[in-house]
Protein backbone atom coordinates (compact mmCIF):
# COMPACT_ATOMS: atom_id res chain seq x y z
CA UNK A 1 0.00 0.00 0.00
CA UNK A 2 1.49 3.36 -1.06
CA UNK A 3 0.96 6.68 0.61
CA UNK A 4 -1.05 9.30 -1.24
CA UNK A 5 1.02 12.21 -2.57
CA UNK A 6 1.02 15.27 -0.34
CA UNK A 7 -0.97 18.27 -1.51
CA UNK A 8 0.84 21.22 -3.04
CA UNK A 9 0.49 24.05 -0.56
CA UNK A 10 0.62 26.76 -3.23
CA UNK A 11 -2.64 25.61 -4.86
CA UNK A 12 -6.22 26.41 -3.87
CA UNK A 13 -8.12 23.31 -2.67
CA UNK A 14 -10.42 22.02 -5.40
CA UNK A 15 -8.73 24.00 -8.17
CA UNK A 16 -5.96 23.08 -10.63
CA UNK A 17 -2.46 24.19 -9.72
CA UNK A 18 -1.65 27.59 -11.26
CA UNK A 19 1.04 26.07 -13.50
CA UNK A 20 -1.67 23.83 -15.01
CA UNK A 21 -4.04 26.73 -15.67
CA UNK A 22 -4.04 27.54 -19.38
CA UNK A 23 -5.65 31.00 -19.46
CA UNK A 24 -5.74 34.00 -17.16
CA UNK A 25 -8.92 36.07 -17.08
CA UNK A 26 -9.45 39.65 -16.00
CA UNK A 27 -5.79 40.66 -15.76
CA UNK A 28 -5.12 42.04 -19.24
CA UNK A 29 -3.54 45.23 -17.88
CA UNK A 30 -0.93 43.33 -15.85
CA UNK A 31 -0.06 41.09 -18.80
CA UNK A 32 0.20 44.09 -21.12
CA UNK A 33 2.54 45.89 -18.72
CA UNK A 34 4.91 42.94 -18.61
CA UNK A 35 4.83 42.45 -22.39
CA UNK A 36 5.60 46.13 -22.91
CA UNK A 37 8.63 45.89 -20.62
CA UNK A 38 9.82 42.77 -22.43
CA UNK A 39 9.35 44.33 -25.86
CA UNK A 40 11.30 47.41 -24.79
CA UNK A 41 14.33 45.33 -23.94
CA UNK A 42 14.44 46.71 -20.39
CA UNK A 43 13.11 43.76 -18.48
CA UNK A 44 13.42 44.32 -14.74
CA UNK A 45 15.19 41.55 -12.83
CA UNK A 46 12.47 41.27 -10.13
CA UNK A 47 8.69 41.60 -10.25
CA UNK A 48 6.29 41.79 -7.33
CA UNK A 49 2.84 40.43 -8.24
CA UNK A 50 0.29 41.76 -5.76
CA UNK A 51 -3.46 41.67 -5.24
CA UNK A 52 -6.10 39.79 -3.24
CA UNK A 53 -5.78 36.05 -2.82
CA UNK A 54 -7.10 33.95 -5.66
CA UNK A 55 -7.21 36.58 -8.43
CA UNK A 56 -4.55 34.94 -10.61
CA UNK A 57 -1.17 36.14 -9.32
CA UNK A 58 0.40 32.68 -9.36
CA UNK A 59 -1.20 31.86 -12.71
CA UNK A 60 0.36 35.01 -14.16
CA UNK A 61 3.74 34.13 -12.65
CA UNK A 62 3.71 30.71 -14.31
CA UNK A 63 2.60 32.24 -17.62
CA UNK A 64 5.49 34.71 -17.43
CA UNK A 65 7.92 31.91 -16.56
CA UNK A 66 6.92 29.79 -19.56
CA UNK A 67 7.04 32.84 -21.81
CA UNK A 68 10.54 33.88 -20.72
CA UNK A 69 11.94 30.38 -21.05
CA UNK A 70 10.55 29.99 -24.58
CA UNK A 71 10.71 33.46 -26.15
CA UNK A 72 14.12 34.87 -27.09
CA UNK A 73 14.85 38.39 -25.88
CA UNK A 74 13.94 41.13 -28.38
CA UNK A 75 16.82 42.08 -30.71
CA UNK A 76 15.50 45.42 -31.93
CA UNK A 77 12.54 47.74 -32.16
CA UNK A 78 9.38 46.09 -33.40
CA UNK A 79 9.33 45.94 -37.17
CA UNK A 80 12.61 47.88 -37.50
CA UNK A 81 14.85 46.59 -40.33
CA UNK A 82 12.99 43.32 -40.49
CA UNK A 83 12.84 42.68 -36.75
CA UNK A 84 9.75 40.60 -35.96
CA UNK A 85 6.94 42.30 -34.05
CA UNK A 86 6.98 41.65 -30.31
CA UNK A 87 4.69 38.93 -28.93
CA UNK A 88 1.17 40.14 -28.25
CA UNK A 89 0.44 37.45 -25.66
CA UNK A 90 2.11 35.38 -22.96
CA UNK A 91 0.47 32.24 -24.39
CA UNK A 92 2.76 29.26 -24.95
CA UNK A 93 1.34 26.08 -26.54
CA UNK A 94 0.75 23.31 -24.02
CA UNK A 95 2.68 20.86 -26.22
CA UNK A 96 5.80 23.04 -26.26
CA UNK A 97 8.70 21.04 -24.70
CA UNK A 98 9.39 23.83 -22.19
CA UNK A 99 5.73 24.01 -21.20
CA UNK A 100 5.71 20.27 -20.63
CA UNK A 101 8.81 20.41 -18.47
CA UNK A 102 7.40 23.33 -16.48
CA UNK A 103 4.17 21.43 -15.88
CA UNK A 104 6.19 18.46 -14.62
CA UNK A 105 8.46 20.69 -12.48
CA UNK A 106 11.43 19.31 -14.42
CA UNK A 107 12.55 22.46 -16.25
CA UNK A 108 16.18 23.01 -15.10
CA UNK A 109 16.06 26.77 -15.75
CA UNK A 110 13.14 27.29 -13.36
CA UNK A 111 13.27 27.24 -9.56
CA UNK A 112 10.16 27.29 -7.35
CA UNK A 113 10.46 28.52 -3.75
CA UNK A 114 7.40 27.63 -1.67
CA UNK A 115 6.31 26.11 1.60
CA UNK A 116 6.69 22.36 1.83
CA UNK A 117 5.87 19.60 4.25
CA UNK A 118 7.67 18.66 7.45
CA UNK A 119 8.26 14.98 6.70
CA UNK A 120 10.12 14.41 9.94
CA UNK A 121 6.82 14.54 11.80
CA UNK A 122 4.38 11.66 11.57
CA UNK A 123 2.02 12.32 10.04
CA UNK A 124 3.70 14.99 7.92
CA UNK A 125 2.51 18.53 8.54
CA UNK A 126 2.64 21.66 6.40
CA UNK A 127 5.53 23.93 7.29
CA UNK A 128 4.34 27.32 8.44
CA UNK A 129 7.02 29.39 6.72
CA UNK A 130 9.50 29.48 3.84
CA UNK A 131 12.88 29.06 5.52
CA UNK A 132 16.36 30.35 4.79
CA UNK A 133 17.35 26.89 3.57
CA UNK A 134 14.65 27.11 0.91
CA UNK A 135 16.06 30.39 -0.37
CA UNK A 136 19.66 29.16 -0.18
CA UNK A 137 18.79 26.55 -2.80
CA UNK A 138 19.07 29.43 -5.26
CA UNK A 139 22.84 29.49 -4.78
CA UNK A 140 23.12 26.05 -6.32
CA UNK A 141 20.47 26.87 -8.90
CA UNK A 142 22.37 29.89 -10.20
CA UNK A 143 25.70 28.11 -9.85
CA UNK A 144 24.86 25.53 -12.51
CA UNK A 145 25.70 26.24 -16.13
CA UNK A 146 22.67 27.01 -18.26
CA UNK A 147 21.81 26.47 -21.89
CA UNK A 148 19.86 28.86 -24.12
CA UNK A 149 21.85 31.93 -23.19
CA UNK A 150 21.61 31.34 -19.45
CA UNK A 151 18.13 32.74 -18.80
CA UNK A 152 16.77 31.67 -15.41
CA UNK A 153 13.42 32.22 -13.70
CA UNK A 154 12.57 32.00 -10.00
CA UNK A 155 9.02 31.95 -8.59
CA UNK A 156 8.51 32.68 -4.88
CA UNK A 157 4.99 31.70 -3.83
CA UNK A 158 4.26 33.41 -1.58
CA UNK A 159 6.86 35.94 -0.50
CA UNK A 160 4.63 36.76 2.50
CA UNK A 161 5.41 33.31 3.91
CA UNK A 162 9.18 33.83 4.22
CA UNK A 163 10.60 34.03 7.71
CA UNK A 164 13.00 36.85 8.56
CA UNK A 165 16.15 34.95 7.66
CA UNK A 166 14.70 33.81 4.35
CA UNK A 167 13.67 37.38 3.51
CA UNK A 168 17.18 38.65 4.26
CA UNK A 169 18.72 35.93 2.09
CA UNK A 170 16.42 36.84 -0.80
CA UNK A 171 17.23 40.52 -0.35
CA UNK A 172 20.93 39.82 -0.92
CA UNK A 173 20.04 38.14 -4.19
CA UNK A 174 17.88 41.08 -5.25
CA UNK A 175 20.72 43.49 -4.45
CA UNK A 176 23.16 41.58 -6.68
CA UNK A 177 20.95 39.70 -9.17
CA UNK A 178 22.57 37.13 -11.46
CA UNK A 179 22.74 38.08 -15.10
CA UNK A 180 19.68 37.18 -17.18
CA UNK A 181 17.71 36.12 -14.10
CA UNK A 182 14.09 37.06 -13.49
CA UNK A 183 12.53 36.68 -10.04
CA UNK A 184 8.75 36.62 -9.70
CA UNK A 185 7.54 37.29 -6.14
CA UNK A 186 3.88 36.63 -5.35
CA UNK A 187 2.49 38.63 -2.45
CA UNK A 188 -1.00 38.85 -0.98
CA UNK A 189 0.03 41.53 1.55
CA UNK A 190 3.06 43.43 0.20
CA UNK A 191 2.98 45.85 3.14
CA UNK A 192 4.32 43.00 5.28
CA UNK A 193 7.44 42.55 3.15
CA UNK A 194 10.72 44.27 3.86
CA UNK A 195 10.63 47.76 2.30
CA UNK A 196 14.01 47.02 0.74
CA UNK A 197 12.55 43.99 -1.04
CA UNK A 198 9.62 46.02 -2.35
CA UNK A 199 11.90 48.81 -3.56
CA UNK A 200 13.94 46.41 -5.67
CA UNK A 201 10.95 44.97 -7.51
CA UNK A 202 8.75 46.32 -10.24
CA UNK A 203 5.09 46.14 -9.24
CA UNK A 204 2.41 44.25 -11.14
CA UNK A 205 -0.95 44.80 -9.44
CA UNK A 206 -3.84 42.41 -10.12
CA UNK A 207 -7.44 43.27 -9.28
CA UNK A 208 -10.63 41.37 -8.40
CA UNK A 209 -12.51 39.63 -11.20
CA UNK A 210 -15.92 40.74 -12.39
CA UNK A 211 -18.82 38.31 -12.96
CA UNK A 212 -18.02 37.53 -16.61
CA UNK A 213 -14.34 36.82 -15.99
CA UNK A 214 -15.23 34.91 -12.83
CA UNK A 215 -17.58 32.64 -14.77
CA UNK A 216 -14.88 31.89 -17.37
CA UNK A 217 -12.24 31.25 -14.71
CA UNK A 218 -14.53 28.89 -12.79
CA UNK A 219 -15.38 26.99 -15.97
CA UNK A 220 -11.66 26.57 -16.66
CA UNK A 221 -11.21 25.24 -13.11
CA UNK A 222 -13.97 22.69 -13.71
CA UNK A 223 -16.42 24.34 -11.31
CA UNK A 224 -19.97 24.41 -12.62
CA UNK A 225 -21.92 27.52 -11.64
CA UNK A 226 -25.34 28.51 -12.93
CA UNK A 227 -25.12 31.69 -15.05
CA UNK A 228 -27.49 33.49 -12.70
CA UNK A 229 -25.19 32.68 -9.76
CA UNK A 230 -21.95 33.97 -11.29
CA UNK A 231 -22.51 37.58 -10.21
CA UNK A 232 -23.49 36.60 -6.67
CA UNK A 233 -20.48 34.33 -6.35
CA UNK A 234 -18.15 37.06 -7.64
CA UNK A 235 -19.59 39.49 -5.08
CA UNK A 236 -19.37 37.04 -2.19
CA UNK A 237 -15.85 35.93 -3.14
CA UNK A 238 -14.63 39.49 -3.52
CA UNK A 239 -13.56 38.77 -7.09
CA UNK A 240 -11.23 35.94 -5.98
CA UNK A 241 -11.37 32.76 -8.06
CA UNK A 242 -9.73 30.75 -5.30
CA UNK A 243 -12.34 31.88 -2.78
CA UNK A 244 -15.12 31.27 -5.31
CA UNK A 245 -13.93 27.69 -5.81
CA UNK A 246 -14.05 27.14 -2.04
CA UNK A 247 -17.49 28.71 -1.70
CA UNK A 248 -18.87 26.71 -4.62
CA UNK A 249 -17.51 23.47 -3.18
CA UNK A 250 -19.16 24.12 0.20
CA UNK A 251 -22.47 25.51 -1.13
CA UNK A 252 -21.51 28.92 0.17
CA UNK A 253 -24.15 30.76 -1.87
CA UNK A 254 -26.99 28.75 -0.33
CA UNK A 255 -25.55 29.19 3.13
CA UNK A 256 -25.19 32.96 2.69
CA UNK A 257 -28.76 33.17 1.37
CA UNK A 258 -29.85 31.32 4.50
CA UNK A 259 -28.06 33.91 6.64
CA UNK A 260 -29.68 36.77 4.74
CA UNK A 261 -33.13 35.18 5.07
CA UNK A 262 -32.61 34.80 8.82
CA UNK A 263 -31.79 38.47 9.33
CA UNK A 264 -34.58 39.50 7.00
CA UNK A 265 -36.93 38.51 9.86
CA UNK A 266 -35.54 41.32 12.04
CA UNK A 267 -36.60 43.10 14.18
CA UNK A 268 -38.62 40.02 15.23
CA UNK A 269 -35.91 37.40 14.77
CA UNK A 270 -37.11 33.95 13.77
CA UNK A 271 -35.73 31.94 16.70
CA UNK A 272 -36.31 28.62 14.94
CA UNK A 273 -34.12 29.66 12.00
CA UNK A 274 -31.51 31.00 14.39
CA UNK A 275 -31.33 27.69 16.28
CA UNK A 276 -31.15 25.76 12.99
CA UNK A 277 -28.19 27.86 11.84
CA UNK A 278 -26.44 27.31 15.17
CA UNK A 279 -27.03 23.56 14.92
CA UNK A 280 -25.54 23.61 11.42
CA UNK A 281 -22.32 24.99 12.89
CA UNK A 282 -22.47 22.64 15.88
CA UNK A 283 -19.88 20.29 17.26
CA UNK A 284 -20.77 17.51 14.80
CA UNK A 285 -20.24 19.77 11.80
CA UNK A 286 -17.08 19.47 9.71
CA UNK A 287 -14.52 22.13 10.71
CA UNK A 288 -14.65 23.70 7.25
CA UNK A 289 -18.43 24.04 7.54
CA UNK A 290 -18.15 25.86 10.86
CA UNK A 291 -15.37 28.08 9.57
CA UNK A 292 -17.43 28.90 6.48
CA UNK A 293 -20.44 29.95 8.56
CA UNK A 294 -18.26 32.25 10.65
CA UNK A 295 -16.62 33.63 7.51
CA UNK A 296 -19.99 34.35 5.87
CA UNK A 297 -21.20 35.95 9.10
CA UNK A 298 -18.16 38.22 8.98
CA UNK A 299 -18.82 39.04 5.31
CA UNK A 300 -22.44 39.92 6.01
CA UNK A 301 -21.51 42.35 8.78
CA UNK A 302 -18.79 43.87 6.61
CA UNK A 303 -21.22 44.47 3.76
CA UNK A 304 -23.79 45.80 6.22
CA UNK A 305 -21.28 48.33 7.57
CA UNK A 306 -20.67 49.56 4.00
CA UNK A 307 -24.33 49.61 3.00
CA UNK A 308 -24.77 53.43 2.96
CA UNK A 309 -22.10 53.62 0.25
CA UNK A 310 -24.45 51.82 -2.11
CA UNK A 311 -26.08 55.21 -2.73
CA UNK A 312 -29.32 53.97 -4.19
CA UNK A 313 -28.04 51.23 -6.50
CA UNK A 314 -30.62 48.43 -6.09
CA UNK A 315 -29.26 44.96 -6.64
CA UNK A 316 -25.65 46.06 -6.30
CA UNK A 317 -22.97 46.16 -3.68
CA UNK A 318 -20.44 48.98 -3.44
CA UNK A 319 -18.27 47.54 -6.21
CA UNK A 320 -21.15 47.47 -8.65
CA UNK A 321 -21.41 43.67 -8.82
CA UNK A 322 -24.57 41.68 -8.21
CA UNK A 323 -25.91 41.27 -4.70
CA UNK A 324 -24.69 38.10 -3.04
CA UNK A 325 -28.17 36.74 -2.21
CA UNK A 326 -31.74 37.55 -3.29
CA UNK A 327 -33.09 40.44 -1.26
CA UNK A 328 -29.71 41.30 0.24
CA UNK A 329 -29.55 44.87 -1.06
CA UNK A 330 -32.96 45.74 0.37
CA UNK A 331 -32.06 44.18 3.72
CA UNK A 332 -28.77 46.07 3.95
CA UNK A 333 -30.50 49.33 3.08
CA UNK A 334 -33.16 48.71 5.74
CA UNK A 335 -30.73 47.80 8.53
CA UNK A 336 -28.14 50.46 7.68
CA UNK A 337 -29.96 53.43 6.14
CA UNK A 338 -27.32 55.97 7.11
CA UNK A 339 -23.80 56.60 8.49
CA UNK A 340 -24.87 56.39 12.15
CA UNK A 341 -26.27 52.88 11.76
CA UNK A 342 -23.30 51.86 9.62
CA UNK A 343 -20.90 52.87 12.41
CA UNK A 344 -22.80 50.67 14.83
CA UNK A 345 -22.55 47.71 12.45
CA UNK A 346 -18.85 48.39 11.90
CA UNK A 347 -18.24 48.28 15.65
CA UNK A 348 -20.20 45.04 15.92
CA UNK A 349 -18.29 43.60 12.95
CA UNK A 350 -15.03 44.28 14.73
CA UNK A 351 -16.10 42.89 18.11
CA UNK A 352 -17.80 39.77 16.74
CA UNK A 353 -14.85 39.06 14.46
CA UNK A 354 -12.54 39.10 17.46
CA UNK A 355 -14.98 36.92 19.43
CA UNK A 356 -15.19 34.37 16.61
CA UNK A 357 -11.40 34.12 16.35
CA UNK A 358 -11.08 33.71 20.11
CA UNK A 359 -13.88 31.16 20.20
CA UNK A 360 -12.25 28.99 17.54
CA UNK A 361 -8.86 29.30 19.23
CA UNK A 362 -10.13 28.03 22.60
CA UNK A 363 -12.58 25.51 21.11
CA UNK A 364 -15.82 27.08 22.28
CA UNK A 365 -18.96 25.19 21.31
CA UNK A 366 -19.56 26.41 17.72
CA UNK A 367 -23.35 26.26 18.08
CA UNK A 368 -23.31 28.46 21.19
CA UNK A 369 -20.82 30.82 19.52
CA UNK A 370 -22.97 31.29 16.41
CA UNK A 371 -26.21 31.67 18.40
CA UNK A 372 -24.61 34.31 20.63
CA UNK A 373 -23.45 36.21 17.53
CA UNK A 374 -26.93 36.08 16.00
CA UNK A 375 -28.47 37.45 19.19
CA UNK A 376 -25.98 40.32 19.27
CA UNK A 377 -27.02 41.22 15.70
CA UNK A 378 -30.64 41.22 16.88
CA UNK A 379 -29.77 43.49 19.81
CA UNK A 380 -27.99 45.95 17.54
CA UNK A 381 -30.85 45.97 15.03
CA UNK A 382 -33.41 46.77 17.72
CA UNK A 383 -31.32 49.30 19.66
Amino acid sequence: MTDEPLAELDASPGAPHPRETAALYGQDAAEAAFLAAHAGGRLHHAWLLTGPRGVGKATLAWRIARFLLVEPPPEGAAGLFGAPPPPASLDIPADDPVARRVAALSEPRLCLIRRGWDNERKPARPRARITVDDVRRLQGFFGLSAADGGRRVVIVDAADEMNQNAANALLKLLEEPPERATLLLISHQPSGLLPTIRSRCRLLRLGPLGPADMARALAQAGVEVAPEDAGALAALAGGSVGEAVRLAGLDGLKLYARLVNLFATLPRLDRGRALALADLAGARAAPEQTDLILHLFDLFLSRLARAPLIAGQPGSDISGTAEAAPGEAALLARLAPGPREARGWAELHQSLGARARHGRAVNLDPAALVLDMVLKVEATATA
